[in-house]
């Protein structure tokens, strides 16, 4: 055998065997490799001996319930190992020039590990550059970026999201109807894709958006809204909702109308589930887990530990029905709960026992 032929096939065992070891590691139910276009991080490529400073930069956790219970899930990963010394978290408050600085600033502190969530599809993108430039491996997740030369990214799906819940309504609407459409955070990736995942859905249909607004995922701005739409055109077929607050607020409105409540779009909220259970409206949940926050700690912690790793994750459930909605609903919890989550029951009940 050549020189050359025996260091290609050192390399390709090389890869082989990262490759193998990357399909080992767990970091959420649901997540999986990348089908396509994927590459994998050698084993040892960023391993360091504890104690371990992570930083993370997190897009808005004060912006709505779920928002906080992704910090409260990330928190819980980091606090629970010991290796973990420093966990540091800076909230840039959905404000783009915020996260610039924020990343800045914890690149500043010299982390093994920078985490992101970004504000939009380029916020984050200068500081992403500049941690690898400085050999600090960078986890996205929770929103795409246009500089792709993060180390590892973990994403929920967005298009998949939208297109659950659309699916759901071409079906319910046999393809035809008049839909209103309840919107995220303006700019913000998640919102773009999951709006995109519902085009998907509609396309060839004869279904009209009659009305659509943005109401941040957040309930009083959805209230809002539906108020709005209703008094401007009361005839709706359904309602394709981006958030399961905002669902929840749509159906007070309707309710306090007098009005029917038509097909309407959720996701894996405790307040949404018992409210879709108790009134049994025609409706369906995409998942959309708060420990997506958990897993970008668990791939820091891997990378450090000598972990081979794939550079992309995606996370693409099916949508909930009301039998496994049933099996999910606490109604000794909050509405502010967020499912599926890695969070233990003692702090369950702490954050959001009633």
């Amino acid at each position: 055998m050549t020189a050359t032929r025996m260091v290609t096939a050192t390399l390709f065992a090389a890869f082989l065997g990262s490759t193998a070891l990357a399909q080992d590691v767990t970091l959420m139910d649901g997540v999986e490799p990348r089908a396509e276009g994927n590459s994998v991080v050698a084993g040892g490529s960023f391993q360091n001996d504890a104690p371990w400073t992570i930083a993370m930069s997190h897009f808005g956790v004060n912006a709505n319930t779920w928002t906080v219970q992704t910090a409260h899930e990330a928190q819980g990963v980091a606090d629970a190992d010991a290796r973990i010394e420093n966990f540091v978290m800076l909230d840039a408050n959905f404000d783009q020039a915020k996260q610039v600085a924020d990343i800045e600033d914890l690149i500043a502190q010299d982390p093994d590990v920078l985490i992101v969530m970004p504000v939009t599809p380029t916020s984050a993108d200068a500081g992403i550059q500049k941690a690898i430039d400085s050999g600090i491996p960078v986890i996205v997740h929770t929103g795409r970026t246009e500089n792709q030369n993060f180390t590892v990214e973990i994403q929920g799906g967005a298009e998949n999201f939208g297109r659950v819940m659309g699916d759901f309504l071409v079906a319910q609407l046999n393809g035809e109807g008049k839909i209103w459409v309840l919107r995220g955070l303006p700019s913000h990736p998640e919102d773009i894709n999951r709006y995109n995942g519902l085009m998907q859905s509609l396309d060839g249909t004869n279904i009209e958006i009659t009305q659509e607004d943005y109401g941040s995922w957040v309930y009083d701005l959805g209230k809002n809204l539906c108020e709005t739409f209703y008094l401007n055109d009361p005839d709706v077929d359904a309602i394709w909702s981006s958030g399961a607050d905002m669902t929840r607020a749509c159906v007070d409105v309707l309710s306090e109308f007098g009005a029917d409540i038509p097909p309407i779009t959720g996701e894996g909220n405790n307040g949404f589930f018992g409210q879709w259970l108790n009134m049994g409206y025609p409706s369906i949940a995409a998942e959309y887990s708060p420990s997506q926050a958990a897993a970008g700690v668990r791939a820091a912690v891997a990378l450090l530990e000598g972990e081979a790793l794939h550079k992309h994750y995606v996370y693409e459930p099916e949508g909930w029905d009301a039998d496994k909605v049933a099996e999910y609903y606490r109604e000794d919890l909050s509405a502010n709960v967020w499912w599926p989550t890695e969070l233990p029951e003692e702090t369950l009940q702490k954050l959001y026992g009633n």
